[in-house]
């Protein structure tokens, strides 16, 4: 590849397993000089585009400090777990499900709770000309919660699309589809509004319910929670809290439809999940497990062959593309 595109070899930085200063399971690119300036000089790209982006799974020792601040934006996305923040002399308390944007330019400071287990977050580094309208309202912790039309799984696989296209894209075509990415992405935070309310007035998608689909079926909501929160490690409790039913009542319920227990087919609906993110990206398995909850690669290998029948790396080379 180094031979084909140089630029691209030198642009970015993929880390894909623990490093002396890294966490297990991360991914994180770092977009080179050349291709900043690429980006800002386009009349497209240049409205808003990426410098650094990434996923740390269980951040548990994660903290930066800049006295000086940086020339831009830092969103970070909190999915689960819990952390801090420190600007303009306040000191912020992020809990998952929760979001903020530090402006550029800034003094500030930021780290997982590492009494807390740390914290699994989406973080990226932003410039342009629209950075700031995006960015505006965001300097305190935003919460986004699990509803009927919530769409988070569609929110993190536009960040996962974004990622990866700033891993391997180094043209300027590649740079204004991040763009539009990066839009779609913030924009799904900072309308949050329009982001829930208008794909339900069409057509849904596909494996979505629209919010009249769910009426009072507790076990459509519950399957919705679920796949809401695929990436993190629930109980029973947690299902219960958000339906509102006993443990009794609701899992007669579940099981009755679902002909299994609502947390075996939890894990059903993650190991379908891991079988797609084998099947279509370069993932490694000690990355996939924390895309769907799991801290344990090990874990996580003996339930996925328990549920497909072989392990991951064998389901993987029997599905090479």
């Amino acid at each position: 590849m180094c031979s084909k595109n140089k630029l691209y070899c030198q642009a970015t930085k993929t880390i894909m397993t623990r490093k002396k200063d890294g966490f297990i399971g991360e991914r994180a690119v770092v977009v080179a000089p050349a291709l900043s300036e690429m980006a800002s000089g386009d009349a497209l790209a240049g409205s808003l585009y990426v410098t650094d982006i990434g996923y740390y799974p269980m951040a548990t020792h994660h903290y930066r400090q800049r006295e000086q601040g940086i020339d831009q934006y830092v969103l970070i996305y909190c999915v689960d777990g819990s952390g801090w923040y420190r600007l303009d002399g306040r000191e912020y308390h992020v809990s998952r499900d929760q979001y903020f944007i530090l402006p550029a330019g800034k003094p500030h400071a930021y780290g997982a709770d590492a009494c807390a287990g740390g914290w699994t977050i989406y973080w990226v580094h932003f410039r342009g000309t629209h950075a700031a309208t995006y960015a505006e309202g965001a300097t305190e912790p935003q919460t986004i919660r699990v509803s009927q039309t919530s769409r988070i799984r569609t929110r993190i696989d536009i960040f996962d699309e974004l990622l990866t296209t700033m891993q391997f894209g180094a043209s300027i075509d590649d740079l204004r589809y991040a763009s539009s990415l990066l839009q779609y992405f913030l924009a799904s935070m900072r309308y949050l509004h329009q982001y829930r309310f208008f794909p339900d007035r069409g057509v849904a998608s596909p494996g979505r319910p629209t919010s009249g689909s769910f009426g009072l079926d507790v076990v459509d909501a519950a399957i919705h929670f679920m796949r809401e929160n695929l990436e993190r490690h629930i109980v029973l409790q947690d299902v219960l809290d958000y339906v509102g039913y006993s443990q009794s009542h609701f899992s007669t319920l579940f099981r009755q439809r679902m002909g299994m227990g609502p947390m075996a087919y939890m894990n059903r609906l993650k190991m379908e999940y891991a079988c797609h993110l084998l099947e279509v990206t370069d993932l490694h398995v000690n990355q996939i497990c924390f895309k769907v909850g799991i801290e344990d690669p090990y874990y996580f290998s003996r339930l996925f062959s328990k549920f497909v029948g072989v392990a991951p790396t064998d389901y993987r080379a029997g599905h090479d593309r």
